[in-house]
């Protein structure tokens, strides 16, 4: 009991506290304040709606990704595994005719396996989840640009792309709302579950879970089949969004994944964060490059003033450990 006692109260504090989302969402307010002004259409409901449609992709990946960095890991392959997840839905639902949700189902179930994978290759052989996740990363582009060496798929019913552009109530989508559900369930297993509150302690010191009884290597690969699984839904998404699938989608996403979470205020050394933080990083990354098109920013000088932004998010966390 002396044990569990610790790491059971940061945990809870974690859980009720919004400090290391404060700063972040002031950061959010400022920015949307000085968008307002500085063009004319950005409060417009039209935009405001865009820039939700925008972040779907973005915020689907950051939830799997925030459990990832609460125990102290990393995940390199999300944007591979998206790319992955989309052409094998494209080849079993246009080239081997599967029917289209089968074929969603079977992309799922080979995204949470590449989780899987990386899970297994971080408890079992204990490789570093940087090298286990950079391995995954070649292996999933390279199988997603095997399937149909390297050509992108397209055609899929009318009613897959649909869902993504048509608004019920005037204002909601099906992909939007899919976000949405898997920020509830993420807000929901890391507030009300204990396995949520175990990936804290893991995070915090992961011998001293062991030692709690915690499931310490289960966890784990549990962790990385989520993230897997959320970059294949999000790949699903993309897929509605653009009607086609190709092997080369994805790529760089794991960084911008990885920087809305650390924008958000979760640690990079894991113990320390949460999903509130995370639907607010990534609406600050959405906000900002919405905001710089606006702008008529080039998209240069937008990686750089985003590169910036992770930077200072970094910087912060450093300051505060002082």
């Amino acid at each position: 009991m002396a044990i569990a006692d610790p790491s059971r109260r940061t945990s809870m504090g974690e859980m009720f506290s919004l400090s290391r989302a404060t700063g972040p969402l002031i950061g959010l307010v400022l920015l949307c304040v000085f968008l307002s002004f500085a063009t004319d259409s950005f409060l417009t409901v039209r935009n405001l709606l865009n820039v939700f449609d925008q972040i779907t992709v973005l915020g689907i990946m950051a939830v799997g990704m925030t459990f990832v960095i609460l125990i102290g890991g990393i995940d390199l392959a999300v944007g591979s595994v998206l790319a992955l997840a989309m052409m094998v839905m494209g080849y079993f639902a246009n080239i081997m005719g599967v029917p289209l949700p089968l074929a969603i189902v079977i992309a799922l179930v080979v995204a949470g396996l590449s989780g899987a994978v990386s899970g297994l290759l971080v408890t079992l052989f204990k490789v570093p989840s940087f090298i286990a996740t950079l391995a995954m990363m070649s292996i999933a582009r390279g199988l997603a640009n095997m399937i149909t060496d390297g050509q992108q798929i397209v055609g899929f019913p009318a009613w897959f792309s649909m869902l993504s552009f048509i608004r019920h109530g005037g204002f909601l989508t099906a992909t939007v709302a899919v976000m949405l559900i898997v920020f509830a369930l993420g807000w929901y297993v890391l507030r009300y579950t204990s396995a949520g509150r175990s990936l804290y302690a893991i995070g915090g010191n992961p011998e001293v879970a062991r030692l709690a009884g915690i499931k310490v290597n289960w966890l784990t690969v549990a962790v990385y089949v989520a993230s897997g699984f959320l970059a294949g839904l999000a790949g699903v998404v993309l897929a509605m969004r653009l009607d086609s699938v190709q092997p080369t989608a994805g790529f760089t996403y794991e960084l911008d994944t990885i920087a809305a979470v650390v924008i958000g205020g979760t640690s990079l050394s894991g113990g320390q964060g949460g999903i509130v933080g995370t639907i607010i990083g990534v609406l600050i990354i959405g906000v900002l490059r919405n905001g710089l098109n606006l702008l008529g920013v080039s998209p240069f000088t937008q990686a750089v003033v985003i590169g910036v932004v992770i930077a200072m998010a970094v910087a912060a966390e450093a300051f505060k450990k002082r």
